[in-house]
């Protein structure tokens, strides 16, 4: 691992001045760590829960009545369909009726998923793989990437189907450019469906071969039976998921002595004893991801260089605030994190900030913690709470400061941006930004703001939604980064670390801050 900057004058100043409650520069390594090792939503759910339990907090399960396992003073987690996450710390002095402090992001990223059938025809030697953009994915910062497969495979083991994590991590998928040399049709606009399809392998039995195939032929798209989905899968991937998983043929494949043609045909023609392999994987969801890790760049390694930034910047600094959070003093509000997926797609399902997760989270916990089962103590509890809608914003680019606004340019390794909008894109008003600054004020933090132009379309969060749904006051601020819906992107090396220093601030102080504004 790289080692951290030392001479830079900026960091020296910053780290200096807000190291009085979290070692800011600390948690640039272990960001970097987790942005290499976590590339889908189900792997950072599966390492953010890790990290709560072994922090001392209970798993709880929707489907189980909560009554009799909350109390004051504890620490819980709740997942939902493996891919959203909320936390949450009951204060030790919290009363019926009282507010919680809330932090909600969201932990889904532009990516391509894999098709339901994403096994393809050959085409001119290639093994191609069938994969549909999610989101903004797929676009043109996808040619030439070096792109793993990742996600959770569901299978047979005991008796019951199960969730598996898995990630091939290795270079596997390819999207290629067509050469300058061939004029026109190198230039675009070029059709996702046709022109972005992954390469995946190679295979030239049919070099020789009379038979003219149609690559554009239909296959009987049925679902069910024993080796369905397996069968709609390209073998060679099935083969490495399964490898993997640990999942073995009932014979073992013979070891092919080369790579020519004569061996690419034994592997294609011969009846496949893979039975365990059918029989044993259910389903799956896989997508594509960038393999080239994050790391620290730039003269000084002041900056991150990273895929999948929108946004487990703020999910990570948010979680990482709970967790500090977790040994303060004393409370008497609810400490909450939650972190959503599908917002990049309009948080429509019921994983996403549209759904009733937080609301369900809040009333279930209320309800457990009061003798009150009435409406009206959940309606008091959302009238005292305040949310932190945490998505990353936009840095000030250089190249490009003529989109920016005058003194909406936020910048990398300074703090947290209050992000702006007339038109209702965020919940931002001037009495939820002049709590946060106060909070701020509090540990030295230093507050940024972001608008965008008025030529310009502004993007969402789940703060408005989540607002408005609960009544629960709100504001919209994230960490900077540059390149945004790229496959790579940039923030600053201590934005992880501030992050977690005005989260955790957020989350400590919210309930004495708050008692300076006139209800």
């Amino acid at each position: 691992m790289a080692t951290l900057p030392t001479n830079s004058s900026l960091r020296s100043e910053l780290v200096c001045s807000q190291t009085r409650v979290v070692d800011v520069a600390a948690h640039t390594a272990p960001f970097i760590s987790f942005m290499t090792n976590n590339p889908t939503v189900f792997h950072v759910v599966d390492h953010f829960s890790k990290r709560l339990a072994s922090h001392g907090f209970k798993r709880l399960s929707e489907r189980s009545l909560w009554a009799d396992e909350l109390h004051c003073g504890g620490k819980y987690y709740v997942e939902r369909n493996g891919s959203s996450l909320i936390a949450f710390i009951v204060g030790d002095k919290y009363k019926a009726g009282n507010g919680a402090a809330i932090i909600a992001g969201h932990i889904d990223a532009l990516t391509a998923r894999l098709k339901p059938i994403s096994k393809l025809p050959t085409k001119a030697g290639y093994v191609q793989l069938g994969v549909a953009p999610y989101a903004g994915g797929l676009n043109s910062t996808w040619w030439d990437r070096d792109l793993g497969v990742g996600g959770r495979v569901l299978v047979k083991e005991g008796g019951k189907i199960v969730t598996k994590l898995v990630k091939l991590d290795w270079p596997i998928a390819r999207i290629p450019t067509l050469a300058p040399h061939f004029g026109a049709a190198s230039l675009g606009p070029f059709n996702r469906e046709t022109q972005m399809v992954p390469i995946v392998g190679l295979d030239n039995t049919n070099l020789f071969s009379a038979c003219a195939c149609d690559e554009n032929r239909s296959e009987p798209s049925v679902l069910g039976g024993e080796g369905s989905f397996t069968s709609t899968q390209p073998y060679g991937l099935v083969r490495a998921i399964a490898g993997e998983l640990g999942i073995r043929d009932c014979e073992p494949e013979p070891a092919l002595q080369g790579c020519g043609i004569a061996d690419r045909a034994h592997r294609r023609n011969r009846v496949h004893p893979i039975c365990d392999i059918h029989s044993t994987i259910v389903n799956w969801e896989l997508e594509l991801f960038d393999t080239q890790p994050a790391q620290l760049g730039g003269l000084d390694k002041e900056f991150i260089f990273a895929g999948r930034i929108d946004d487990k910047l703020c999910s990570y600094s948010a979680l990482e605030a709970l967790l500090e959070s977790s040994s303060s003093s004393t409370s008497g509000v609810i400490k909450v994190v939650g972190l959503f997926d599908d917002e990049e797609i309009g948080s429509q399902l019921r994983q996403g900030a549209r759904g009733n997760f937080l609301p369900s989270v809040l009333e279930r916990t209320v309800e457990s913690l009061t003798d009150d089962k009435g409406a009206n103590i959940v309606a008091q509890t959302y009238a005292n709470s305040f949310l932190l809608s945490a998505d990353v914003t936009h840095a000030v680019n250089p190249n490009f400061l003529n989109a920016y606004m005058p003194n909406h340019a936020p910048r990398l390794n300074v703090g947290l941006c209050v992000a702006a909008d007339p038109n209702g894109h965020m919940t931002t008003d001037a009495v939820s930004t002049a709590l946060l600054q106060r909070v701020a004020d509090k540990v030295g933090a230093i507050l940024q703001v972001f608008q965008i132009r008025n030529d310009s379309r502004s993007g969402g969060t789940v703060g408005p939604m989540l607002s408005s749904k609960t009544g629960i006051r709100a504001i919209d601020a994230g960490l900077p980064q540059l390149s945004m819906h790229s496959i790579r992107a940039t923030t600053g090396c201590l934005d992880p670390g501030l992050g977690v220093k005005i989260f955790k601030a957020f989350l400590d102080h919210f309930e004495e801050v708050d008692k300076e504004f006139a209800s």
